[in-house]
């Protein structure tokens, strides 16, 4: 009998003990899985992005893993199946399984997003994002530029002089000049953009508001032909095809090696032609001026594509995607991806760019500086350039007798067309 008494009592004993230490166990066990809750908060966080520009895959899957690596917040990067990023993007969307990051490339997409995307207005860097490059919808900073391109009359400067192409009058007479010397004074080529989508930027652009303008013009309550700066651009383009070949039988290749070879003083191209020229011996300075359409001084300079957040994203994703495009904007690394990995002409004014190519370095001045004007083309219908203008381009350039004015006259047709 004492031997089973005393045999409850150390059973009751132990029983009493593993209790104190189950508990004990409990608490500690609590207090430390909500302690790592707190400390794995940002570890735990993941980010996605979908953007259109292949190119930069590679490497912005790169940078996502140094942003993991020092952060902890898990970046997956999306790549894009085709051509047809936009329609990607909005079945995602619309099927909430949207990114937390995507690119838009201009206001007709962002408008149409609208209801995604989150306003960016209040971030710290986008008070340096360049004069005018901003993506906006109803005067909210939507969309950050990936960076800055422009064009203009690529010129050869042992033969220019800016002076010699400031107004209408000196452009022609430049051209004149040339021709007697048998010397293209300005090469386009034949592709879309090239023959007539760029350079029919202007006129539109040299409105007090394009985005109004062409809002009139679709709605036919203005026309191409009764407005001044579409007659003055006719005269240009009568010019051009007066006084140098027909671009018709020119390729882009063929127009920037020429360019490189000095058979051609000018090309109207973009920073991007540089590329090619430096595949050349090209034994001249070269240099980027505004198409003088009344007398402007200013480059054409605009943004192919822009960083957008996903507004409908929990809070903390949401944080989290403006987290990295904030270290991606403000840090060294981020700087060095931007213009080094990527090869972007920066379009935030606090980015360093050293040893930029001189057509490069000419947009970033002008876009820092703020003397530029609009890629007007950006808000043009869709498909107008290769489908409706290059027709009528084509056809102006093959006609000896169709003056400026009705080639102008022809481009009011061809937009009636496009938006019919």
């Amino acid at each position: 009998m004492k031997f089973q008494k005393r045999t409850f009592s150390s059973l009751f004993i132990i029983a009493f003990l593993l209790l104190l230490a189950a508990c004990s166990g409990s608490d500690e066990g609590g207090t430390k899985k909500e302690n790592n809750g707190d400390s794995d908060e940002a570890s735990n966080q993941k980010i996605t992005i979908f953007q259109s520009k292949v190119e930069i895959s590679d490497q912005l899957e790169a940078l996502a893993k140094e942003y993991t690596a020092e952060t902890g917040v898990e970046v997956e990067v999306w790549g894009t199946t085709g051509d047809d990023y936009f329609e990607q993007l909005q079945i995602r969307l619309n099927s909430d399984q949207g990114p937390s990051i995507f690119s838009l490339q201009n206001v007709t997409e962002a408008e149409k997003m609208k209801s995604y995307v989150a306003d960016l207005s209040s971030e710290e860097y986008a008070k340096d994002i360049a004069p005018g490059m901003e993506l906006k919808v109803e005067d909210k900073i939507v969309g950050i530029p990936y960076g800055v391109e422009g064009f203009g009359l690529v010129y050869n400067k042992d033969l220019v002089k800016p002076e010699d192409v400031a107004d209408y009058e000196s452009f022609v007479s430049t051209l004149e000049k040339f021709k007697a010397e048998d010397i293209t004074g300005l090469g386009l080529s034949k592709e879309a953009y090239f023959l007539i989508g760029h350079i029919s930027n202007y006129p539109y652009s040299l409105q007090s508001d394009h985005y109004e303008f062409i809002d009139k013009l679709t709605s036919g309550d203005v026309t191409m032909a009764e407005t001044k700066e579409f007659q003055e651009f006719g005269k240009f383009m009568e010019a051009i095809k007066a006084n140098t070949p027909s671009p018709l039988d020119v390729t882009y290749d063929k127009e920037v090696g020429d360019f490189a070879a000095g058979k051609s003083a000018m090309i109207h191209q973009g920073n991007w032609a540089y590329g090619m020229l430096a595949d050349f011996d090209v034994d001249f300075e070269v240099g980027m001026l505004p198409f003088p359409l009344m007398g402007t001084d200013k480059l054409a300079v605009g943004v192919g594509n822009n960083w957008a957040v996903n507004g409908k994203k929990d809070e903390a994703e949401t944080k989290a995607a403006k987290d990295f495009l904030n270290w991606m904007f403000t840090s060294d690394t981020g700087h060095r991806y931007i213009v080094e990995e990527f090869g972007f002409v920066p379009a935030l004014t606090t980015i360093e760019a050293n040893d930029l190519d001189p057509l490069s370095q000419d947009v970033l001045n002008a876009s820092n500086s703020g003397q530029t004007i609009p890629w007007a083309q950006n808000y043009y219908p869709a498909n107008i350039v290769p489908n409706d203008f290059a027709p009528k381009a084509e056809e102006f350039f093959l006609s000896k007798d169709m003056t400026g004015e009705e080639f102008i006259e022809n481009l009011d047709d061809a937009w009636k067309n496009a938006v019919k």
